[in-house]
């Protein structure tokens, strides 16, 4: 079983990282050279952090079979609010302060290296969520009516933060939803697509585990902007946005040829090329909304 690792350090390619046997997923890093221009949309009021892990190996074969994040949700005055990667806002930070030299030495030590570029606005436009990702080079954006989620209070109370939170379950998008909320932070709103109960959501598992949010910081009083890039989107929906994401995953090296990247040769690490590193492979794991097909 083989996990192959592909990074785009501007202009220079680094080896993969295989194990023998199948290849069950692979990944193309591309490290950004300069930030977006972004524009403001709001300032927050509220900010809180989560850790955000879920499982890209359901059959346990690889050692490291989940994936991890840091995200910050902000929350506005006026119902808006934005959940994405507080890795990406450091790394943001950091771009612009370094020379050539540095950013070279940056990305070679995994100080730039991303993280998750899905970025959920709930309420942008009023009543609707706007989403934005990126596959590969290619920015995208879908906006969808805010869902109406079919709750089901239950038994139990458990403390997250020092807040004594109730329990609450859903089927959602073709998951199994498990949460804790906090009615002392009266505030419907949570991680991701998550909202709608009478409380702010503070953790939050799905499928046994598969995805799972959970706050670890609280900001009550904050006004950091609430941005979006100024970026040339592709405009979609939400099953189309899937297929795509779909047709990267399983074969990222000839989306990015075909996308115009230029081509991706990949070598074992004696240094010999990998024949099959062209051929689309199966996933071991679905997305966040399984309904997309």
């Amino acid at each position: 079983m083989k996990k192959i690792i592909v990074i785009l350090l501007l202009p220079a390619v680094l080896l993969p990282l295989a194990l023998c046997g199948k290849t069950v997923r692979r990944t193309l890093g591309i490290i950004q050279s300069r930030v977006p221009e972004s524009s403001v949309l709001a300032h927050e009021t509220m900010e809180l952090v989560y850790d955000y892990k879920y499982c890209v190996d359901t059959t346990g074969t690889l050692t490291d079979n989940y994936e991890s994040d840091r995200m910050l949700l902000q929350i506005s005055d006026g119902g808006l609010s934005k959940f994405s990667s507080y890795t990406n806002l450091t790394v943001d930070s950091l771009i612009p302060t370094l020379t050539s030299d540095q950013m070279r030495a940056a990305a070679s030590d995994g100080k730039l290296s991303n993280g998750e570029f899905m970025t959920t606005f709930k309420n942008w436009p009023a009543g609707h969520i706007t989403n934005v990702d990126k596959i590969c080079d290619d920015w995208f954006r879908y906006q969808e009516e805010m869902p109406v989620i079919g709750w089901r209070l239950t038994d139990g109370v458990e403390t997250v933060l020092g807040y004594e939170c109730r329990k609450a379950e859903c089927d959602f998008r073709g998951r199994h939803w498990t949460v804790l909320y906090a009615e002392d932070i009266p505030v419907m709103d949570g991680p991701w697509k998550l909202h709608g109960l009478p409380g702010l959501i503070l953790k939050a598992s799905a499928d046994g585990g598969l995805y799972g949010f959970e706050c670890i910081g609280i900001k009550s009083r904050a006004n950091r902007p609430i941005t979006i890039y100024d970026v040339p989107f592709n405009t979609t929906t939400r099953p189309k946005f899937y297929d795509t994401k779909h047709r990267y995953d399983i074969n990222p090296y000839a989306y990015y040829e075909a996308m115009g990247g230029g081509h991706v040769t990949v070598t074992d690490a004696a240094g010999n090329p990998v024949a099959d590193s062209y051929d689309p492979i199966e996933l071991q794991y679905d997305y966040i909304e399984t309904d997309w097909r």
